[in-house]
């Protein structure tokens, strides 16, 4: 596996690299001195005392650059520590930075260079070798460039590891931003949905009310009487049911939430509608009994129906049917007549639908709703009604 990318090191870890490389070629210099002859410092071998340790400094500086041009730095200093035995270390030191990109024919080459030039270290110098220190000199070569070069590719597979190890944990990092994000506008998404279902209805229903108050000044008492209660009874329950709302937003994860209405509670809508003002009449031919999603969004369709047709149509005659059959699909129908009396209309959301129909697509059903011929307007359902009993028997 190549790694181009290297990441930078401070300032601090530099130099102690660079020390380290100093002081690993200072015993190898040691024993280049101590083997050469008595006073041959100050005559032929001036080298080793002047020019040896100059070209060790280069090298050393050098190495400033491995990490910008790790192969041309690698090979100069190689070639260099052929003429300076302190330079040694500098070029381990090289050849242990180019392992850590594991490129196999770079770090051959390096230190194919740096073995043959360890080799020509000591014909600079008039040292007497013993027989057989040939090849215990190119064991020993060998054997401080596989060390080096050893290090060099733990080094490097541990940058790779540890640069996997901080992507995946940015990669999670934006994950879970990602999911808290969608978690967040779901749940603002649910919170709008579930306060115009719940608070919508009901305060249309008293806004219809409070309408028919302030436009008709014929009214006997008994009349007002009953509008100003139901004005106060509806609400009383939309500050209930607002508390319900907040309260299951409030409440431990761990609570159930309170059941939803589903479609054995839609007599109980239209009563309340019918005790509002609204015109309402309701039939109802079932065969069977429906899921719980279902059933509820079938209530959903009636509960809008009813809430438009308070909105937009004060005094018309609105007729509900449900009818459907286990197996087959439920139909349900908000139809209202025009509207009969003018009243100030409530400010509308835009949202009901666009959430009704959500909820109907999310249970596989299909939604409708258009103007009809005499001024009034539609609100239809189809909602698929698969029939579990049958198979289970089967």
């Amino acid at each position: 596996m190549n790694t181009d990318v290297v990441p930078r090191i401070a300032g601090w870890q530099q130099a102690w690299r660079l020390v380290a490389a100093a002081a690993l070629g200072i015993p190898f210099w040691l024993s280049t001195g101590a083997a050469l002859p008595r006073g041959c410092a100050n005559d032929t071998c001036s080298w080793f005392v002047t020019g040896d340790p100059l070209l060790a400094l280069g090298c050393l500086t050098a190495l400033l650059w491995r990490r910008r041009f790790p192969l041309v730095v690698a090979m100069a200093v190689a070639i260099a520590s052929s003429a300076s035995t302190l330079a040694i270390g500098a070029a381990l030191l090289a050849l242990c930075s180019i392992s850590t990109r594991r490129r196999q024919v770079e770090i051959g080459v390096v230190a194919l260079v740096y073995v043959a030039a360890s080799q020509l270290t000591l014909a600079l110098y008039p040292v007497q070798s013993p027989p057989g220190s040939l090849w215990l000199q190119l064991a020993l070569t060998t054997l401080s460039a596989g060390i080096a070069v050893a290090v060099g590719v733990a080094i490097g597979a541990r940058q790779v590891e540890v640069r996997s190890l901080r992507e995946r944990a940015e990669s999670a990092e934006r994950e879970r931003t990602a999911w808290a994000a969608q978690a967040r506008a779901l749940e603002r998404n649910r919170i709008a949905r579930e306060m115009h279902d719940v608070l919508a209805h009901r305060i249309s229903l008293v806004a219809m009310q409070a309408g028919v108050l302030d436009h008709r000044g014929n009214l006997s008492t008994e009349e007002n009487r009953t509008l100003i209660r139901g004005i106060a009874d509806g609400s009383h329950q939309a500050l209930e049911e607002l508390r319900d709302v907040l309260g299951v937003l409030r409440a431990d994860p761990g609570r159930p939430e309170p059941p939803q209405p589903s479609l054995d509670r839609v007599p109980e809508l239209v009563a309340d509608a019918r005790a509002s003002g609204l015109d309402v009449t309701l039939t109802t031919t079932l065969t069977g009994r429906p899921s719980d999603v279902v059933g509820r969004t079938c209530y959903r369709v009636i509960q809008e129906g009813l809430t438009n047709a308070a909105k937009h149509a004060p005094g018309a005659h609105v007729h509900i049917t449900v009818e459907g059959t286990a197996g087959d699909d439920l139909h349900v129908s908000v139809r209202n007549a025009s509207a009969t009396t003018t009243t100030t209309r409530p400010p509308a959301s835009g949202f009901g639908l666009l959430g009704l129909a959500e909820r109907i697509t999310l249970a596989g059903g299909r939604l409708g709703h258009h103007p009809t011929l005499d001024g009034g307007y539609v609100l239809t359902a189809h909602l698929p009604w698969p029939n579990h009993d049958h198979e289970e028997r089967s």
